[in-house]
C-alpha cells in the first residue's frame, strides 16, 4: 500500500513539473517571436528613413518636371549615392 502511494505521488509530481516546464517553453517560444517581430519592424522603419532623402528629392523632381522618368532615376541616383556614402 505504501509503493503504490509513492509511485501515484512520483507521478503526480511528475506530471506538474512537466506541466510547468511546457509552460515555460511556450513562452519562451512567445518571447522570442515578439523580438523578432519588433527586430523586423526597426529594421522597416530604418530602412524607410534611409530613402526618405531620395523620395523627398525625386518628388521635387517630379513636381518641377512632371515626368516620372526623371523622378524615378533620381530616386535611384540618390539612394545609390546614400548606400555608397553611408559605408
Amino acid at each position: 500500500m505504501k509503493l503504490m502511494s509513492l509511485n501515484l505521488y512520483i507521478t503526480l509530481l511528475s506530471s506538474l513539473l512537466l506541466n510547468k516546464v511546457s509552460l515555460g517553453v511556450e513562452s519562451l517560444v512567445g518571447a522570442g517571436i515578439l523580438v523578432l517581430i519588433g527586430i523586423i519592424i526597426i529594421m522597416a522603419v530604418g530602412a524607410l528613413l534611409f530613402f526618405v532623402p531620395a523620395a523627398v528629392i525625386a518628388g521635387v523632381v517630379w513636381f518641377l518636371t512632371g515626368n516620372e522618368l526623371y523622378a524615378a532615376a533620381t530616386f535611384l541616383v540618390i539612394a545609390v549615392l546614400s548606400l555608397t556614402k553611408k559605408k
